[in-house]
């Protein structure tokens, strides 16, 4: 009966073990995929669960090639549309063709009369962008 409890805790382990090396393997490619043309792709939907804009998350699809960014595209989120229109026109291309590297610490401005929304994108791209050099 010992045998049979031994056998079976080692297995319930072992797949445990499994199971959380598997999860710990789709968290990144769920954050950071590469494209065949060299483009990886951050998404910081679970990289910035934590971070809040005025009505929630504000996850964003960062797209770098060559260590540059090349775009970045906001995801569905709870934003209102009239403030959140204005962080798109006005604050996400800020960082367009900037090296990787200095795009992590750059100081860019917020969008007047969308702060909370901003500061979120800000927090979001930073994040993204550490993630992308640390884990490229």
């Amino acid at each position: 009966m010992k045998k049979i409890t031994l056998i079976l805790a080692a297995m319930l382990s072992m797949g445990m073990a499994n199971s959380m090396i598997a999860t710990a393997k789709s968290t990144h490619s769920e954050v950071m995929t590469k494209e065949a043309d060299g483009t990886y792709i951050v998404n910081t939907t679970t990289l910035c669960k934590d971070v809040k804009g005025f009505r929630g998350n504000t996850p964003l699809s960062i797209y770098i090639k060559k260590g540059k960014i090349v775009e970045i595209k906001p995801l569905a989120n709870r934003e209102t549309p009239n403030y959140f229109n204005k962080v798109k026109q006005g604050l996400l291309n800020k960082w367009n063709g900037m090296k990787a590297s200095k795009a992590a610490s750059a100081q860019i401005d917020g969008v007047t009369g969308a702060t909370y929304s901003s500061k979120a994108v800000k927090e979001n791209v930073k994040r993204g962008i550490t993630y992308y050099l640390k884990n490229k």
